[in-house]
């Protein structure tokens, strides 16, 4: 006997926003990093190379994130927004509302966080307005073509995207649930144990 009952289609598989000029920034800054710590842990003397270390240790986690760790998944069911010292998961029933403002953010359930991975440049918004000034019409005389898009910003066109796939998916069976909030502790530990001996050894150094 068939049920009459409609049946989702699975979700598919994340869409991945993240900022390629933040992940070079990342990769350099932890290059540099390495080649001035190891030449320091070889070339150096006494607690020098500790120090150096220590440093990395700090260092090193906290590069990564605010570069190459900050990142958007988006699918059928939720929101994850990974920044740089926590994870924030949003089924998409319990999201208000997607905006970009000074910066991209989602609210949720009375609070409000942000999308470190979705810059928002106020340089491309003034681009993409002086573009649309430019676009067909009376003003310019000429003809507008089929399906031409309006200009829009890098960082708004991410947000359109993300609002019409929770206006889309809200409804849907696996996107109920809360908003999760939990702390990237294999960030945060290394940093802070880093900070910690490097401070002891200057101090006793």
């Amino acid at each position: 006997m068939s049920s009459n009952q409609p049946t989702e289609e699975p979700a598919y598989d994340d869409r991945v926003y993240r900022s390629p000029m933040a992940t070079v920034t990342g990769v350099v800054l932890l290059a540099l990093l390495a080649w001035l710590c190891g030449d320091a842990v070889v070339q150096g003397s006494g607690n020098v190379p500790w120090i150096a270390l220590a440093a990395a240790l700090c260092l090193a986690p906290l590069i990564i994130a605010f570069t190459v760790r900050p990142a958007v998944f988006a699918n059928d069911d939720r929101l994850r927004v990974r920044n740089p010292f926590r994870v924030i998961e949003l089924p998409w029933a319990a999201v208000d509302t997607v905006r970009a403002r000074y910066s991209a953010e989602v609210l949720a359930e009375g609070s409000t966080y942000q999308m470190w991975s979705i810059a928002v440049s106020l340089r491309d918004r003034k681009k993409a307005t002086r573009r649309q000034a430019g676009r067909p019409g009376p003003s310019t005389g000429r003809a507008k073509t089929p399906g031409e898009e309006v200009p829009r910003a890098s960082a708004d066109r991410t947000v359109d995207e993300l609002r019409e796939l929770h206006e889309r998916c809200a409804s849907r069976a696996g996107a109920q649930g809360s908003v999760k909030v939990s702390w990237s502790y294999e960030i945060i530990a290394p940093a802070v144990i880093g900070a910690l001996i490097l401070i002891v050894l200057l101090a006793t150094g």
